[in-house]
């Protein structure tokens, strides 16, 4: 690793693999999402799953484990009412309610820092269940 970024709150590292992961999604749109997740021993903030241009929300929904957190962000893309194309991209704090407390305490405390390294998000959503991150959800604050 030749670079991490450090958030100072907590004592995280986030890896410069997850900066060049959303640089990539953003600009060269190579990426439809991105999951990270956090190492507790390494205490280290890393790519967990990057889905392809091809993937949609659906893919992104079914990659978040059921018992864990896991932060992800999503590119969206739309067409407005005069016809114009656009993306929007969105971070999502996925925290289960079968995830350990300690877990849930670590994302929230770590989320900050990571925001702060990923430049250009335009929404966040935080879910402790599918229902609260939809897809009908992301399409209107999107609009």
């Amino acid at each position: 690793m030749a670079m991490a970024f450090k958030m100072a709150t907590t004592g995280m590292w986030v890896a410069d693999e997850c900066k060049n992961s959303f640089h990539e999604m953003k600009w060269k749109k190579v990426h439809r999402y991105i999951v990270f997740k956090i190492d507790e021993k390494s205490r280290l903030v890393t790519v967990d799953k990057v889905g392809g241009p091809g993937e949609g929300y659906d893919d992104l929904a079914a990659s978040l484990p059921g018992d864990d957190c896991r932060y992800a962000v999503f590119d969206f893309d739309f067409v407005t009412a005069d016809n114009c194309r656009k993306s929007k991209i969105f971070f999502i704090a996925w925290s289960p309610t079968a995830s350990r407390i300690r877990a849930k305490i670590l994302y929230a405390t770590s989320k900050a820092g990571l925001r702060r390294v990923l430049e250009g998000i335009h929404y966040e959503l935080q879910a402790t269940d599918p229902t609260e991150m939809g897809f009908d959800l992301i399409r209107d604050r999107a609009k």
